[in-house]
């Protein structure tokens, strides 16, 4: 079962740079999903946007890991997954995990095979990750 990613952001520009990032750095090997602001282009989070991510990665019987920079943006993806089937909520995991070190490192794990248990443990060691080193 492959693995989507769901970047959630309040920002659709941080979500579409993310997602771009990611994209770019695993040729296309992972599918990614910026969902960012709102219909009338607020900075907040939109749970009928997440819940159309959801749907579209979901579609094709897969499993989706939800990625997100505030915490606000966790309570907007919570109540999305309210909407969900219970099957098809046991196929999604939210990471807590810094958005782009998260994101690469799932996107890394997903296009390597993992499941979603294993590209999540790989988005949440993200926190850990140096930017500088020595």
């Amino acid at each position: 079962m492959s693995v989507s990613l769901i970047i959630v952001s309040h920002s659709a520009r941080l979500a579409e740079g993310v997602a771009e990032l990611v994209g770019q750095m695993n040729a296309g090997q992972v599918s990614v999903l910026p969902v960012g602001s709102t219909d009338d282009g607020t900075l907040r989070t939109s749970v009928t946007r997440i819940g159309q991510a959801l749907e579209q990665a979901l579609a094709q019987g897969g499993a989706a890991l939800i990625l997100m920079d505030l915490g606000s943006a966790y309570l907007s993806s919570t109540t999305a997954l309210e909407f969900l089937t219970p099957e098809q909520r046991a196929r999604v995991q939210l990471a807590d995990a810094p958005l782009v070190e998260g994101a690469f490192l799932a996107a890394f794990e997903a296009a390597g095979g993992g499941t979603l248990d294993e590209v999540r443990a790989a988005a949440e060691e993200g926190r850990a990750m140096p930017k500088i080193t020595g």
